[in-house]
């Protein structure tokens, strides 16, 4: 039997050569993606202005996370409020609009009113994750798509600031709040305005407000001593702020990323320390900005910071009544 061998044709030839272009680009496309699976970007706001004192030290975790996750983990800084409101930060992060934020818990109670307890603390960062109260408040953000993974504050104390003085109560003073500190304020008799910390200058330059209740630091970059005459001591609760994720994102990380940024939330936890001399210099600065300082002490300054403490672990149990009681374990100590 004779076999007749034909040359390929045009048409074969075009064929083969079409399917090897075919296996090249597949091959190509699944090297890609392989490769941009080795490092991911993280999209991330701050709920307050960009180089102001409670963006810099976020603002210092993404630097050093930039520099050194290079090929593994990258971080876009969008920047502040002038991209998302700061109440609307935490439906944002929950809805992956963004993967990351720097956000305190008072902006987001809406979603979850438990986030109220971080600001209620009298506790360290370290002593919160040592006794399992941040891992009770991820229990209770999980069904919401969040995970809060460092907390960025410690040793800042919330102060009342006020142009009309103080002698125990607030009867007759317009003054802006969070909910952290609303019930304490409307106790004390005070009327409340709720603005975000943008609008708190104007709002006391044009007497919608006669004070308002803010952290003993970042006064002075926000502008706000050029309206203000008078802060009342002592300070009471203790200012949180914090990196919140977006929980499916954070699930979607390689463990190898994954242990790259839970390094760097325990190196942004530590800098807390840095704030102790940080409020040090803050209240030297409003001092000499010409804010005077109305000291309560012995019945009175006790008086004070009771009425602050009932105020708010009332609030908590009213609007987690399955939570409450622990919350106020696992966050506040005698």
């Amino acid at each position: 039997m004779t076999v007749i061998a034909f040359a390929p044709s045009r048409l074969q030839c075009s064929l083969k050569l079409a399917a090897g272009l075919a296996l090249a680009v597949l091959a190509c496309a699944t090297s890609l993606k392989t490769a941009s699976a080795e490092e991911v970007t993280l999209r991330a706001v701050s709920s307050f202005d960009m180089n102001t004192f409670f963006s810099r030290h976020f603002e210092q975790f993404v630097e050093k996370v930039n520099k050194e996750g290079k090929g593994l983990v990258q971080i876009n800084y969008l920047g502040g409020p002038q991209n998302i409101p700061p109440f609307e930060v935490g439906n944002a992060v929950s809805n992956g609009v963004v993967d990351m934020a720097n956000i305190s818990g008072a902006f987001y109670t809406s979603l979850v009113p438990e986030a109220l307890a971080m600001s209620f603390t009298n506790m360290s960062a370290e002593e919160l994750r040592a006794n399992g109260a941040t891992d009770y408040i991820n229990t209770i953000l999980a069904p919401k798509n969040l995970v809060y993974q460092a907390r960025l504050s410690d040793h800042l104390p919330y102060h009342l600031y006020t142009n009309k003085g103080f002698t125990g109560d607030l009867t007759g003073q317009k003054i802006r709040i969070t909910p952290i500190y609303r019930d304490f304020f409307m106790a004390l008799g005070a009327t409340v305005v709720q603005t975000s910390p943008g609008e708190v200058y104007t709002a006391l330059e044009r007497g919608v407000v006669d004070g308002y209740g803010w952290p003993i630091a970042g006064i002075l970059d926000l502008g706000w001593q050029e309206k203000t005459k008078y802060r009342v001591d002592p300070g009471f609760y203790n200012s949180e702020h914090g990196i919140l994720m977006n929980l499916k994102k954070w699930n979607s990380l390689t463990p190898e990323q994954r242990e790259f940024l839970n390094k760097q939330f325990a190196w942004a936890e530590a800098q807390n320390a840095t704030y102790i001399q940080e409020t040090a210099e803050e209240a030297a600065g409003q001092a000499q900005a010409g804010i005077q300082t109305i000291k309560l002490e012995g019945e009175a300054a006790t008086k004070f910071t009771q009425a602050a403490n009932e105020a708010a672990w009332k609030r908590i149990k009213e609007m987690s009544p399955q939570h409450g009681d622990k919350l106020r374990e696992l966050f506040s100590k005698p």
